[in-house]
């Protein structure tokens, strides 16, 4: 994790101090001809034709409300929180993944919402279970979930129609996915059968849970990466590449997979539902539930709407994170086809906008998703997680002489 973590958080409490956190603060350029602006930070401008329509509906009930978006791309998204926050300037209302949340939250950079929501009866039940569970830090809800992903497995219909093969189906295993691969690997044509991506949310995460194992343990003091269910599920995972099946680590760094995939090079691969507004173009594609291991599991993460604490508009912020986590809202983001929205019962109509995919693949995953693990050092953990896996996918080491050296630097990590 980087270093100013630790400025940030000693920091952010003298600047609150200086700031205040009053909503009545009147001297804040918040205030607007008579009106009360808010800002809204988010990093994906794909999704701005549907926020501007769910402001403009947000504006009808709540007129005297102006929400000023503020755009910046993810490479630089938590950077420039970090001056924000640091300068107390934050956006009154922003996106939020849970790898930062308990960073922010501990850190008092965030508001808790519980309380709030308490207040207002604002259910939380509307939103999947392991979504509020990701933005829970300490028994409070920081965050008010807005989308979720989890993983399928992508394949190639054109693919498996000359081979003569079936498509996937929620019957498969591990071990369907081996044999299919290999029929499906075709060395003249340069086709390989699966893509073994070195990924976490959607590739080794997925494998790891489905065989019984754990990232990071209960009491957030130990990781997983050195026990035998998840050096088994490691291997399995890297022994596409060994075996052919698979292009290389090289390879998928050079063109990326999917990239491959798209031009008909891979048959098969696990990949979340932001790859729809560029897989639905192409008519081969398509889309199934992943294989199981010993059981069923899934990597499920979402995006949430959070408060700043140093905004002086706490009361009209709050309404608008209420609105943007409204049935209302959801509909919005579900006709656009983008995300899914989290809001139980509106992901018929994300599903029902691409009709030509089987979305409900992506919506089935919530029933046996597991969170991302969200811990204050998740991004240290994430990098040391790359540094020592790639070079099992390279075959540099060993799978277990890379379990091994991750699990000792992400365990030194947890115990800072």
């Amino acid at each position: 994790m980087k270093k100013w973590i630790i400025m940030l958080l000693t920091v952010v409490f003298g600047v609150l101090s200086l700031t205040g956190c009053s909503d009545s603060d009147t001297a804040s350029s918040g205030e607007k001809d008579g009106k009360v602006e808010i800002t809204y930070g988010f990093w994906d401008k794909k999704q701005v034709p549907a926020i501007e329509e769910i402001i403009k509906l947000f504006n009808e009930k709540y007129p005297d409300i102006e929400v000023k978006t503020e755009i910046t791309p993810y490479g630089q998204y938590f950077q420039k929180l970090e001056t924000a926050a640091t300068g107390g300037a934050l956006p009154d209302v922003l996106w939020m993944n849970g790898a930062h949340v308990v960073q922010y939250a501990e850190g008092k950079v965030i508001l808790p919402l519980s309380e709030m929501a308490e207040k207002d009866n604002y259910s939380l039940d509307n939103y999947p279970e392991s979504l509020i569970d990701l933005y829970t830090v300490d028994g409070d809800i920081y965050g008010i979930p807005k989308d979720y992903d989890t993983t399928g497995l992508w394949y190639n219909k054109k693919i498996f129609d000359e081979a003569g093969v079936s498509y996937p189906d929620e019957t498969w295993d591990w071990e369907k996915l081996k044999e299919v691969a290999k029929q499906l690997t075709d060395e003249e044509k340069g086709i390989w059968g699966y893509a073994a991506l070195m990924g976490n949310q959607g590739g080794y995460y997925d494998f790891i849970w489905q065989n019984g194992g754990y990232i990071i343990s209960e009491d957030g003091k130990s990781v997983g990466f050195d026990k035998p269910e998840a050096i088994e599920a490691l291997e399995y995972n890297v022994s596409f590449i060994k075996e052919g099946l698979s292009p290389t680590q090289a390879q998928m760094t050079e063109t990326a997979a999917s990239e491959l995939f798209s031009s008909g090079k891979i048959a098969m691969m696990f990949d979340g539902p932001w790859m729809v507004p560029e897989y639905k173009k192409n008519p081969d594609l398509n889309v199934a539930v992943v294989p199981q291991g010993k059981k069923r599991a899934v990597s499920i993460h979402g995006l949430s709407n959070v408060i700043s604490s140093n905004t002086n508009h706490k009361e009209e912020a709050w309404k608008f994170v209420q609105f943007l986590g409204s049935k209302e809202a959801a509909e919005v983001f579900a006709k656009t086809g983008t995300v899914i929205p989290a809001y139980d019962g509106t992901q018929d109509a994300w599903k029902e906008s691409v009709p030509n995919l089987n979305l409900q693949a992506f919506i089935d995953g919530a029933d046996y998703s597991v969170p991302l693990p969200s811990v204050k050092n998740t991004g240290e953990i994430w990098q040391y997680e790359t540094d020592v896996l790639k070079k099992a996918w390279s075959e540099e080491i060993s799978i277990e002489e890379a379990a091994e050296e991750l699990a000792k630097k992400a365990n030194e990590a947890l115990a800072k």
